[in-house]
């Protein structure tokens, strides 16, 4: 929460507003990404909108969550994850100074920009505030669409390029911290999911992992490339469980019971089939529970332990 109350308060109506746009992340998927960004010169207008946009954002999130994986906030809260557990420092170091250079004076230098940057500076505070750009960025658009406006109850062409502004913001860099609004983007413009794909490739190596399969080559080709997936297995490595030999032995004990299908050999080796590679993965996660109170057994999320 701390992050999120230093942010509020802030006199943000007196910051120092400054907007880049960004091209990226390029580079091999594996690597460390790279970004191209231009800054932009803007209207007093356009700066009280982006600080009007950032105080009514910050003003509707109300709730701090640990990020995770699997983790999901809402409308009034946020996730949070450490800066340096990113690779939110290129993107900075790109947009660190508005030089000369650095300045958009041509439209191509915004077409197709995949994010914009507002950053906001009060004294020694500086926010970074992200946000994917609307498709009215895209050259596509641009080629296919011919604007109008209506004034004095007519119709007009308006031939001037033309850019929106999204009304919040995806996520929020600030001091050692990361406030995420929207987890999808944050994860792809900070390409995240790389990390999570070397996680999996990890995981494949681990003599542990591999030693409760009799083949683990169905449950790599349910995973694939697929995000959700990709989460998952990023979180079953890091819970851990397919270590502890008593969390699988009562998962071959009791899995009939929790209404999972799992076959295992005679040595109690996971057999692993497409049909029942989604209860593996619940499974693991240990996301399949039974309340105290209704007896009913639930799917969920995530799992918070909880100190009784």
């Amino acid at each position: 929460m701390a992050a999120l109350e230093d942010l509020k308060a802030l006199d943000l109506a007196q910051a120092q507003v400054t907007l880049w746009t960004v091209k990226g992340p390029t580079g091999p998927a594996a690597d460390t990404p790279k970004y191209s960004g231009r800054w932009i010169d803007t209207t007093d207008q356009v700066d009280d909108v982006l600080k009007e946009i950032l105080i009514a954002d910050l003003a509707k999130t109300e709730e701090v969550l640990e990020y995770g994986l699997l983790a999901q906030n809402n409308e009034a809260s946020a996730l949070t994850i450490g800066f340096d557990e990113t690779h939110a420092d290129q993107l900075l170091d790109e947009i660190a100074a508005e030089l000369p250079q650095k300045k958009a004076s041509a439209v191509k230098h915004l077409l197709n920009a995949k994010f914009y940057v507002a950053k906001f500076i009060i004294g020694t505070q500086v926010i970074y505030a992200v946000r994917k750009t609307e498709d009215g960025w895209k050259t596509k658009r641009a080629l296919n669409v011919r604007d109008l406006y209506f004034a004095d109850q007519q119709l007009a062409l308006d031939d001037r390029p033309h850019f929106q502004l999204s009304k919040n913001f995806d996520f929020f860099i600030f001091g050692g911290e990361i406030l995420v609004k929207t987890k999808n983007a944050f994860e792809s413009f900070l390409r995240y999911k790389s990390d999570q794909r070397q996680e999996f490739v990890g995981l494949q190596a681990e003599p542990e992992f591999l030693d409760i399969f009799l083949d683990v080559a169905p449950l790599v080709a349910y995973v694939g490339d697929n995000k959700i997936q990709l989460r998952r297995a990023f979180a079953i490595r890091d819970k851990g469980h397919y270590k502890d030999p008593l969390f699988m032995q009562r998962l071959r004990d009791n899995q009939a019971e929790y209404g999972f299908e799992i076959q295992f050999d005679p040595q109690g080796k996971i057999v692993a089939t497409p049909e029942t590679c989604a209860q593996i993965m619940k499974a693991l996660l240990d996301h399949r529970l039974k309340s105290g109170f209704s007896t009913l057994i639930y799917d969920v999320q995530d799992t918070t332990p909880v100190q009784v």
